[in-house]
């Protein structure tokens, strides 16, 4: 089982981390390096010991964002409580700028649109309406600018677009919810410092973007319901208004449901009467039409309705519009 710990947080050290987080990159190459430390992380269920989701907890718990040796003497002093917390919480990044690479596939969808979350966290995903938006080209110059009809909102978020850029226009969002094993309230301030804790440090922009659409969530909070998307999908599609267009999202969640269980999901959605939009590793599903080369494509796959649309960074720093005859010649 320590095995399995070197090795992850060797990878995370390695592939993750680099670019992104130098401390992270830090930490994570010395649990790697360190026995004893490993030993205190293979106590914690397999599914809970991610090295984000343990740095977040012991963050959370005030190990001070310092060196490796500062961080390793913290999680030896408070190993049963590192334990306990990793076991009983799950990563839920609640990143809004996935949004910047959504928004030109939610612009396809005849409105008004009621939105469902699977993976919803606080629901920081189901505002699309209310953020303003800048598209910018590879040299920095703004290629397009969008603002809710009410004037520019305190959540910007900025993308860079590569080759085209498609009609883009600001959904009218009549109904939101969502689905999460453990949802956040944006109210709660527990929940929103925890959400904040997720933020790697040396992110930069992350937490203050964050913090601003925590509060649009909690001035108007969607429905967020507890339990599995298995169990409670069909009710929640049930409750959404009939005079709306109903749009699945699915956003970086699917990487974290079990294979059987995704499969299950995916087909359940796709047989719903509702669109269905998301953003996945490529090589995650096998349903992208027209079928994509995982080795060959860069970043996640935008889809909707399995359709191909966009190549985008995980967490909407940039993306890319694919046409049908481009994704075909990829």
């Amino acid at each position: 089982m320590t095995d399995a710990v070197q090795e992850r947080y060797a990878r995370f050290a390695a592939e993750e981390a680099p670019g992104r987080s130098p401390l992270y990159a830090e930490w994570a190459a010395g649990v790697a390096g360190d026995a004893e430390v490993r030993g205190i992380l293979s106590r914690i269920p397999g599914n809970r010991r991610q090295p984000a989701l343990v740095f977040a907890v012991t963050r959370m718990l005030g190990a001070p964002s310092e060196s490796y040796a500062v961080w390793r003497a913290f999680v030896q002093e408070h190993a049963d409580q590192v334990v306990a917390e990793c076991a009983a919480r799950s990563l839920q990044t609640n990143e809004p700028l996935r949004l910047a690479a959504l928004l030109p596939v939610l612009s396809e969808i005849d409105g008004p649109l009621a939105l469902l979350e699977i993976g919803a966290s606080a629901g920081l995903c189901l505002y699309p309406d209310r953020y303003s938006y800048r598209y910018r080209g590879s040299d920095g110059t703004v290629r397009a600018a969008l603002d809710p009809p009410d004037g520019p909102s305190p959540v910007v978020l900025e993308s860079r677009v590569d080759g085209p850029l498609p009609a883009l226009r600001l959904p009218e969002v009549v109904w939101r919810a969502g689905i999460d094993l453990s949802p956040l309230d944006a109210r709660s301030e527990r929940d929103r410092r925890w959400l904040r804790e997720l933020v790697w440090p040396g992110e930069t922009g992350r937490e203050e973007r964050i913090s601003a659409a925590l509060e649009i969530a909690a001035s108007d909070p969607p429905l967020l319901v507890a339990g599995d998307a298995g169990d409670r999908l069909d009710d929640l599609i049930a409750r959404a208004p009939a005079s709306a267009t109903l749009v699945i999202t699915t956003p970086g969640v699917l990487v974290h449901i079990p294979r059987a269980a995704r499969e299950s999901l995916v087909d359940r959605i796709r047989r719903a009467d509702a669109r269905w939009v998301t953003i996945d590793p490529p090589g995650l599903l096998d349903v992208w039409e027209p079928p994509v080369d995982a080795h060959a494509w860069s970043g996640f796959v935008v889809a909707l309705d399995a359709r191909v649309r966009a190549a985008a960074d995980p967490l909407g720093a940039w993306w890319e519009w694919r046409t049908a005859a481009e994704t075909d010649a990829s």
